[in-house]
């Protein structure tokens, strides 16, 4: 049986479960069962961000209602999705949410221009297989800068790294959906 039974999608924080790199992950995971789902701010109509409590037990609610959903046991659901969104994912792995493994597109390891923020803590406590699809030219954090921090995560990491790509990742969604589909794949 296949590690990966389905997965969760999250959004970034200026964005919603409709955006194109979100609908062409699940269109290319097809006929995996894909959930996508907006963070309660997003709902609610709000373009501010909830605090990280009310997001991460989003994802706790999400991730439940997905397995009971589609009858697949959490420890086989991939959790991710972009920037913030993937950010709550990892965090809510590394306090011992269930999963199979995180797909983390555009990951903010810091604000653009402030390094020394840096989002990490939690990483030494994420013990599953982690993908990271990122730009080169992410102004929320370098190829040079990320990569250390993602060494100290427990479980396999795998990086893409999408050349010249910036944080939106412009045009490089069929890229991401491939990327995506073929790392769950081979879970």
């Amino acid at each position: 049986m296949p590690t990966a039974g389905a997965l969760l999608l999250t959004p970034g924080a200026g964005s919603d479960r409709n955006h194109a790199s979100l609908l062409a992950i699940e269109a290319a995971l097809a006929p995996l069962p894909v959930a996508r789902v907006d963070f309660p701010y997003r709902r609610a109509g709000r373009k501010a961000p909830d605090r990280a409590p009310v997001l991460l037990q989003c994802v706790r609610d999400e991730a439940a209602g997905l397995a009971e959903n589609t009858g697949v046991a959490p420890e086989r659901i991939v959790l991710g999705g972009r920037s913030m969104g993937g950010r709550m994912c990892s965090m809510a792995v590394a306090d011992g949410l269930p999963a199979a493994g995180l797909v983390l597109i555009s990951y903010p390891l810091h604000p653009p221009g402030k390094p020394e923020n840096l989002r990490v803590d939690h990483l030494r406590g994420i013990t599953v297989p982690c993908l990271f699809v990122h730009g080169t030219k992410d102004p929320f954090g370098s190829p040079d800068e990320l990569a250390p921090w993602t060494a100290t995560i427990g479980g396999a990491v795998t990086h893409v790294w999408i050349e010249g790509g910036r944080h939106d990742l412009k045009g490089a969604d069929a890229r991401i959906a491939d990327t995506v589909r073929d790392w769950i794949h081979a879970l």
